[in-house]
């Protein structure tokens, strides 16, 4: 099945662009980041920013609190196919990039990319690395712990204290 991704959320005072590969499909179903229940997403980011319970406030509120910590969200794919909601189920031949490149000029203050998992950060190698190789050298590009139910080879507490570490030293540069 083709799928088509979420738009970005972001502000004009972005700093730091968390990107994902492309949305499952609870997420895509609901047009919400990190729709799956057990996504560690939004605990994660919570917990980093020390601003309580996500459970506690609706998707509308949760987006508002990255946006006024100058967080932004996308993914590095625009559409593809995949069957099922895991990244190793798209086909490689379908994948079409959002315009990352596009989105970096119209948000001058981000600095810093990071990857939610290892397929985000391959996918825009690929597809973005390669056409800007500059980026290497004009961005901090980080590689996080996929946030994913899929992902349980590492326990909470590692990526909490990566994924806080990303975020909290960014919050405070």
């Amino acid at each position: 099945m083709t799928l088509l991704g979420l738009p970005p959320l972001a502000r004009p005072t972005a700093r730091l662009l968390i990107l994902g590969s492309m949305p499952g499909g609870q997420s895509l179903a609901r047009q919400q980041y990190y729709a799956h229940p057990r996504n560690l997403f939004w605990p994660l980011m919570y917990q980093a920013l020390a601003a309580g319970d996500p459970a506690s406030e609706a998707y509308p509120q949760r987006c508002q609190r990255l946006l006024a910590q100058d967080v932004a969200l996308w993914d590095v794919l625009q559409r593809c196919r995949r069957a099922g909601s895991l990244d190793s189920q798209i086909e490689r031949d379908s994948e079409e990039a959002n315009d990352i490149a596009r989105f970096l000029q119209q948000h001058p203050g981000i600095d810093t990319l990071v990857f939610n998992g290892a397929a985000a950060e391959q996918l825009f190698r690929r597809h973005l690395l390669r056409a800007h190789p500059d980026w290497q050298h004009r961005y901090r590009l980080l590689r996080l712990p996929s946030t994913s139910p899929a992902n349980a080879g590492q326990s909470h507490a590692d990526k909490l204290a990566r994924w806080a570490a990303a975020v909290w030293c960014r919050h405070n540069a």
